[in-house]
């Protein structure tokens, strides 16, 4: 049983440590999203390899995730979420100190694959942290931080690999890794020690209920939930296509290493900014307007970064970066605010949300480095991301026209 002192209405301050603690995990969870895309060239010269080949190492993990994503949700409501965030920092650094030993691309496809089983226990169980800590505005507020966490951290790997860490490894790739492998162990300690006070609020219920593969069909037989999950394959194949091959597309403009990993740092750096504000703004009343004004910025940004003039490319990245962790976040909170999904399904539902738009996670990778190497650039891959800006905002009016906003 949950002490009435630790549950959800509490305003405890111990509160706030535990948000701290769950950005830590997310910080480090966005570097190792966001650290290989910085290295692409390296790592493409090391194990001789194309941009397809590399595109499917990339979309190694989310294809992972896809399979993991609902087993963690229905597990995490069954072992509680810290000790589930903690074993994810255990699995991420060890996917990272994996790629130091890859020679070929299949062991590094398998390297990057094992931080698919990782990265779901974070999604899921830092959404469930938020929603057994805080209600209504709070809620909104802590979410919007802590999602700063991955965009902070990709844009510090960003930013940083090629102009910091890979000088001081001695230029070798491999050496980035293993830091960004002690990054990550360093936030699972922080963790665990920031979490200790609130350990009976995140442990779990206790209701074996909760472990019932019947739970599938009570929310996707919610309409408004399948049209939500649609929408977040799009999302995600617009938001991993960008993350993981940015830099390249800026080097084919004429960028130096230094120089793209810089302006692909734009974008994560105005997406702490999209996730702090925008979120408030998605009031229930306003949020599928949001939605819409995310989407069209991604449509307009993807049409702006096909051109090479420096103030067309800093507004399209821009745009990019505000509509990108934003639009997770306000999908999320769809999601966990429809009518039809139970208080107590909220991890199956997360699992369910992720693992649909890991799909997107998948092909945005795979579709962006397959296009690129048979056209020989970028501009088809960034004709696809207007195309699935298209199809959301489509989608989207399907669910105004359905709740009747």
């Amino acid at each position: 049983m949950t002490d009435a002192s630790e549950g959800p209405v509490s305003a405890g301050a111990a509160r706030w440590p535990v948000l701290v603690g769950v950005w830590g995990i997310y910080f480090s969870f966005g570097v190792i999203i966001a650290s290989m895309a910085p290295l692409v060239a390296e790592i493409r010269t090391d194990i001789d390899a194309n941009n397809a080949v590399i595109g499917a190492i990339l979309g190694s993990w989310p294809l992972a995730y896809i399979l993991c994503a609902i087993p963690c949700g229905m597990l995490i409501d069954q072992v509680g979420a810290r000790r589930m965030l903690a074993l994810a920092t255990v699995i991420m650094a060890a996917s990272a100190l994996l790629r130091c030993l890859a020679e070929t691309p299949f062991q590094l496809f398998l390297a990057v694959a094992l931080f698919g089983a990782g990265g779901p226990m974070i999604s899921v169980g830092a959404p469930l942290v938020i929603a057994r800590l805080y209600q209504g505005k709070e809620r909104a507020t802590a979410m919007g931080l802590y999602v700063t966490g991955p965009y902070l951290g990709g844009l510090v790997a960003l930013g940083l690999t090629n102009a910091v860490v890979l000088p001081l490894v001695g230029g070798n790739w491999r050496g980035v890794m293993a830091v960004y492998a002690g990054l990550v162990l360093a936030s699972g300690l922080v963790w665990l020690l920031v979490s200790r006070g609130r350990a009976s609020s995140l442990s779990a219920a206790g209701d074996s209920k909760k472990f019932n593969l019947g739970a599938f069909t009570e929310i996707l037989a919610v309409p408004a939930v399948r049209l939500i999950l649609a929408m977040a394959v799009g999302v995600f194949f617009i938001n991993h296509g960008f993350n993981n091959w940015m830099p390249e597309i800026l080097r084919g403009y004429g960028f130096s290493a230094v120089a793209a990993g810089y302006w692909a740092a734009l974008p994560p750096a105005i997406g702490i900014l999209g996730v702090l504000v925008i979120p408030r703004l998605a009031t229930p009343e306003r949020r599928l307007v949001v939605m819409g004004g995310l989407f069209a910025a991604v449509l307009v940004a993807s049409v702006l970064l096909q051109f090479q003039q420096s103030g067309l490319l800093a507004t399209g990245l821009m745009l990019q970066g505000l509509a990108r962790g934003a639009m997770m976040t306000v999908a999320i909170m769809l999601l966990m605010e429809t009518p039809g999904v139970p208080e107590e399904r909220l991890g199956l539902a997360g699992g369910l949300f992720f693992t649909s738009a890991e799909i997107g996670g998948v092909l945005g990778p795979v579709a962006f480095g397959t296009l690129a190497h048979w056209t020989g650039s970028f501009m088809v891959p960034l004709l696809a991301v207007t195309l699935a800006a298209a199809v959301m905002i489509a989608l989207l009016m399907m669910l105004q026209h359905r709740q009747g906003r």
